[in-house]
């Protein structure tokens, strides 16, 4: 069956199928989510998608090239998951660290994220198949004008969507993301808009209730509408966070599955879930212990 899955996804976005065998194997694949079903199911799985850059120099062709075929699994790992009723599923897809990198390679960057986003907005993309809502967080505007308008096009398309929910973090690190939280929080408190203190944020407020809480930063977060995730996978091997989702991960489970991201396959994708549903005991009597300390 792996073997067969495997082979599937060599082919997905590179030739097309025959009918038959399109049909036979969408068959297979909803009783493998069937059985896979029978165990806890993540609600929420991110993926810091490593090692486009060295999937291209790998095969010594031309590094946009890897991008461009990590997108084509983002595609196909975003219809699996949502075939198997994962809800959300978040990426890490531009950090604002990558600013630092070469000109003309951010260039590159911005012109296929914007050319992406576009083609999933197409009538007849995933977007549209299974009717999902994106979300696109970060400081949204350190992006070239052009993809920073199609991402808010993107978003505002699909924001009465009632599907899966795929958020992209562009011009994102978690630190990043929780000082605009904090100065949102403060903002919102100097207006006294939720009746609290007026807090300046610059001095010590006179009632300690009244500056930020942990609740108001959690309201403020890019993610306050979604829950944290249950999985984060990410591939290359590598073990780093890399300053991603930091605030949201202290209980999820950590993967760090060897394929490059272009080369993550359906069989990872599995193996990643029986890994969880393997630590979903321990993981949920970690998330009972921590309800009742707070």
């Amino acid at each position: 069956m792996l073997a067969l899955i495997d082979l599937e996804m060599e082919k997905h976005g590179r030739k097309p199928e025959p009918n038959i065998f399109g049909s036979v194997w969408r068959f297979l694949r909803r009783c493998l989510f069937l059985v896979l079903a029978l165990g806890p199911m993540p609600n929420h799985i991110a993926f810091i998608m490593d090692g486009n850059r060295r999937y291209a120099k790998r095969r010594n062709v031309k590094e946009g090239t890897g991008h461009g075929v990590g997108f084509t699994t983002l595609t196909s790992v975003c219809q699996y998951c949502f075939e198997m009723g994962v809800k959300y599923v978040t990426v890490y897809a531009f950090s604002i660290d990558n600013f630092k990198r070469k000109p003309e390679e951010v260039q590159s960057l911005m012109d296929l994220m914007k050319e992406k986003i576009d083609e999933l907005l197409e009538e007849e993309s995933i977007v549209q198949k299974y009717g999902f809502r994106i979300n696109f967080w970060g400081s949204l505007d350190l992006l070239s004008e052009p993809v920073r308008l199609a991402a808010e096009k993107a978003m505002a398309h699909t924001a009465s969507n009632t599907g899966p929910v795929l958020s992209v973090c562009v011009a994102y690190t978690s630190t990043n993301e929780i000082m605009r939280a904090i100065k949102k929080s403060c903002a919102r408190k100097r207006l006294g808009t939720r009746g609290y203190a007026n807090c300046d944020g610059e001095s010590v407020c006179e009632d300690i209730d009244g500056c930020v809480t942990v609740a108001d930063l959690e309201e403020n977060l890019d993610t306050a509408d979604c829950p944290d995730p249950d999985i984060v996978i990410r591939t290359s091997g590598e073990t780093r966070l890399s300053n991603f989702l930091l605030w949201q991960t202290s209980l999820s489970h950590l993967q760090n599955p060897n394929p490059l991201w272009p080369e993550f396959s359906l069989r990872n994708l599995i193996w990643a879930i029986l890994e969880y549903q393997k630590i979903y005991p321990y993981l949920e009597a970690r998330r009972r212990l921590a309800k009742k300390e707070n």
